[in-house]
């Protein structure tokens, strides 16, 4: 019998403790992953595959209830998001010293908690009616039911997990290797660079994103490492320091944090602009039809069938109004003028529940994973810093601080947003009760929201954020927050680049025409704008890897149709894959937050190092090339005539 057919217990007291816990485990992993890589990642499929190994061990146990666990989960990974793309933008900017405790939490767990109320109206439209596919909620479903078959998938993630540990443990705690492979030199008047960073996570990433979004990730990172910084540096007279030039590496990174990676801010503000408009009529479409249904349902006097039951739409309708008096709280606070802190209040609703359905939307496409969060964050803040520009004034000193906390709203809002819809979807399919998930999803989320502010602290401590004061001997780049800082402070101080902004306005224009042109052709490789921006802003370290990832999903799936493997055989082997690459991302992010703990009690970055000098990047790149290599060949499985 399905669980579709029959009422099987889902919160239950071992199910809600295990969500609670894997969201706070997840949040934090994801949080440090996010400040490393610029990248998150769905905690969906992990969290399923931990929570079947872990109650199984009870007598009595389903799949609803590892349903339920993943739901919470995946919202702390979520939120994590939200958080880490502009908090740390507040400390980059030197608006607070530490993270204040209070505020964090606050803010990402309202924030959150309307992420989940806005994408209630959405989900007949999105999920019933429009069966967008929203990737990683059928995956999720598809573990699901095979750990309800008996499947013994948890050895995958547990291995991969284990591995993913020891390379970081040996690379950033034990220092036994150098943690990136850089070569920049100086050619005439400009230079030459290329460099990757020897991270299991980040080619765990590119598997998972596929082929075709690593590529984008990886062009846009070429076109401004490879072409825009050495056309930059030809323009200009190379800087000389102490009487020394400066270094090719040092000034190629000066380029890209000062001038070229605003190149992606101009291309996410269009890109982000331009997602609205393609959704503009299945927004509208989905708010009409899902109010409309739940009018109908609640106008009953039958009884609803469980798998239609949402959380009451009066409830959501009257949380969302009354959520008018803490936003006005908020701003009123970090702005101190209530003639702005009130229309602040109310846009910041509007915004947040338009770029909500986006995220809702764009997960149902692209999947959780590939949501371009951290896109709409920075044209969120883009546009909040020109218009609190106009009202306040150049002068005013809390002008960007209060565009980064409109940006955080909205962001957490978002990130949760695509999560729910993407966990209503397996719901969907497994049969789940959506408002019992939609609880979950609120409940996880304020769980994570508790711990965010401890460990955004713990991780300044131990490691640092690159181009701030903080940073230690292997910072973390929070590639997203620095960026974030610099567009508000940019606009109230006439700062910002404009001719890179616009530059990259142009080739999103492009980069949209192409795409279009390919949709027109019905060709598989598709060109989305948000994803060519992300490389862009991106260090170029990071897309190498994420490309290697790309191109070993390729080779899978050309293995697959090369050996005659029928659906099932294919289904079996890409979904260890999968599992792999969501455990070496786990294991890899897991040991980098617990090594921040010994280095924040000594306050020494390389309080484990058992050498002074390591042995350089080679290594790394033997043990990553083996890394690569037992992926696709799990990923890739065995041969047809060997399965006979």
């Amino acid at each position: 019998m399905n669980s579709n057919d029959r009422t099987l217990p889902e919160i239950t007291l071992k199910a809600f403790l295990l969500g609670v816990f894997l969201s706070v485990i997840l949040g934090a992993a994801n949080a440090y992953l996010g400040l490393f890589a610029g990248m998150t990642i769905s905690a969906s499929i992990p969290a399923a595959v931990v929570s079947m190994g872990v109650l199984r061990l009870f007598r009595r146990s389903n799949i609803l209830e590892n349903n339920i666990v993943q739901t919470a989960a995946s919202a702390g990974e979520s939120l994590a998001a939200g958080v880490i793309f502009t908090f740390p933008a507040l400390v980059i900017m030197n608006y607070w010293e530490k993270f204040d405790y209070i505020w964090v939490t606050v803010i990402a767990g309202f924030g959150g908690i309307l992420g989940t109320l806005f994408t209630i109206p959405l989900r007949r439209a999105l999920i019933v009616e429009d069966k967008l596919t929203f990737p990683e909620g059928i995956a999720t479903a598809d573990v699901l039911k095979s750990g309800d078959r008996g499947s013994s998938d948890i050895k995958y993630i547990i291995r991969a997990s284990a591995v993913g540990g020891i390379f970081k443990l040996c690379e950033s705690g034990l220092r036994l290797w150098n943690g990136t492979a850089v070569m920049a030199h100086r050619v005439g008047c400009t230079m030459a660079y290329f460099g990757s960073n020897l991270s299991p996570a980040l080619i765990s990433v590119g598997y998972i994103v596929g082929f075709n979004i690593a590529v984008l990730l990886f062009l846009g990172g070429a076109f401004n490492w490879l072409i825009a910084i050495p056309i930059y540096a030809s323009l200009n007279d190379w800087p000389i320091i102490q009487g020394k030039p400066l270094s090719a590496l040092d000034w190629a990174g000066t380029i890209w944090s000062t001038q070229t990676r605003y190149i992606g801010v101009g291309a996410m503000l269009v890109g982000g602009l331009w997602t609205i408009v393609k959704i503009k009529s299945s927004l509208f479409r989905g708010i009409k039809s899902g109010l409309e249904v739940y009018q109908h349902l609640e106008g009953k006097t039958t009884t609803i069938d469980r798998k239609e039951k949402d959380i009451p739409m009066r409830w959501v309708l009257i949380s969302i109004a009354v959520s008018l008096v803490p936003l006005f709280l908020v701003y009123q606070v970090f702005v101190a003028n209530i003639s702005i802190s009130v229309p602040m209040a109310v846009i910041m609703l509007l915004a947040g529940f338009v770029f909500s359905a986006v995220a809702a939307y764009m997960a149902g496409v692209v999947g959780s994973s590939n949501n371009p969060i951290s896109g709409v964050t920075i044209a969120m803040v883009l546009v909040s810093a020109l218009l609190l520009l106009f009202l306040m004034g150049a002068e005013a000193k809390t002008g960007p601080a209060a565009a980064i906390i409109m940006g955080s709203v909205v962001c957490c809002a978002a990130a949760i947003a695509g999560d729910v819809m993407q966990d209503l979807k397996t719901g969907y399919i497994v049969g789940a009760t959506p408002w019992k998930q939609q609880l979950m999803e609120i409940v996880g989320t304020v769980a994570a929201a508790l711990v965010m502010a401890p460990i955004l602290t713990l991780l300044l401590k131990a490691y640092g954020f690159a181009g701030h004061e903080s940073a230690k001997q292997y910072p973390l780049i929070a590639a997203q927050a620095n960026l974030i800082a610099s567009v508000a402070k940019g606009v109230f101080a006439g700062q910002l680049p404009w001719y890179f902004i616009f530059l990259g306005m142009g080739m999103a224009v492009l980069v949209i025409l192409l795409d279009e042109y390919l949709a027109r052709r019905g060709s598989s490789f598709r060109t989305p704008v948000l994803a060519v921006a992300i490389g862009v802003y991106l260090p170029f370290e990071l897309s190498v890897p994420i490309f290697a990832g790309g191109i070993i999903h390729r080779l899978v799936k050309k293995c697959h149709s090369a050996n005659g493997m029928t659906d099932n055989d294919i289904e079996t082997t890409s979904g260890h894959g999968m599992l792999i690459a969501s455990g070496l991302i786990t294991g890899e992010a897991l040991l980098g937050i617990l090594l921040a703990i010994p280095i924040v009690l000594s306050g020494k970055p390389d309080v484990l190092a058992v050498t002074n000098n390591p042995l350089g990047a080679w290594p790394g790149v033997i043990l990553l090339t083996g890394i690569c290599c037992w992926l696709f060949h799990v990923a890739r499985g065995k041969r047809k005539d060997s399965m006979r």
